[in-house]
């Protein structure tokens, strides 16, 4: 019987990695970029927020263009200003550092759901990167007065 080698060993367990983040809500987006602290608060109407944290470990900068979801009409990307917000194209996730979506600040928009998630569920989304391949992102639904402990 032969056994795999280092290089096999170290796939199997980078694959059995990436599916255990993904169901913690986190992907790995390759190019340096991983996905973490995603969450959904309950929806209470036909429109839900959307918040995570994407790091890019790279040297290169990159961007978030768009969010797919098979739960909403449309999934958009908004940036916050002050009070107030508005749709864009997309986001930098600048090399070295951090895209942070939160509550009161950047993040999505799932417009025209087709069910309202509950507390407890997961939602299923697609970031979409000018550079990186898309990942998948399984994000939980939170209640609607969940914040994290601490920042994304």
């Amino acid at each position: 019987m032969s056994r795999p080698r280092g290089g096999a060993v170290a796939v199997l367990t980078a694959g059995a990695l990436a599916l255990t983040l993904a169901g913690c809500g986190s992907g790995e987006a390759g190019a340096g970029l991983s996905v973490g602290g995603a969450y959904m608060p309950q929806p209470v109407s036909d429109m839900a927020a959307g918040f995570l944290t994407v790091s890019n470990d790279g040297g290169t900068d990159d961007t978030l263009e768009s969010v797919t979801s098979d739960i909403a009409g449309e999934v958009t990307v908004h940036e916050t200003e002050g009070q107030s917000m508005r749709e864009v194209d997309g986001l930098d996730v600048p090399a070295h550092g951090k895209l942070v979506l939160e509550s009161g600040g950047n993040h999505l928009m799932f417009e025209r759901l087709k069910r309202k998630p509950k507390e407890g569920e997961t939602v299923s989304l697609v970031l979409h990167f000018a550079q990186a391949d898309a990942v998948t992102v399984e994000m939980p639904v939170k209640s609607m007065t969940y914040r994290p402990a601490s920042g994304n």
